[in-house]
């Protein structure tokens, strides 16, 4: 995949609630979990809260710590599609997860 390609599946620099919220479901499934209700447990979030955040593509600041400190995606990734900081394994379940996002 080319660099170009690369930067239009992260969507990169589209701050939009829409591209936020497919990076952040892209991002908890990177960090292993299926189902937003048992990431909400472990960010010990009530379910709906999380759901919402999600939704709305609009993490609060601990859910984007938790996934930093956690599965190293950071904040530039979740809010702006940066991708380039990130370690190379994540970049490619990443990669993986928002390809599989498209279909």
């Amino acid at each position: 995949m080319t660099i170009d390609e690369r930067e239009k599946l992260f969507r990169l620099n589209d701050a939009s609630d829409e591209a936020v919220a497919v990076r952040l479901r892209a991002a908890r499934e990177v960090a292993g979990f299926d189902r937003q209700r048992d990431f909400a447990k472990a960010l010990d979030l009530n379910y709906q809260t999380y759901h919402s955040q999600e939704k709305r593509g609009r993490p609060s600041p601990s859910t984007v710590r938790f996934l930093y400190r956690n599965y190293r995606i950071d904040f530039n990734f979740i809010y702006n599609g940066d991708f380039l900081q990130l370690p190379g394994d994540v970049q490619t379940a990443l990669e993986v997860a928002l390809s599989d996002e498209r279909k």
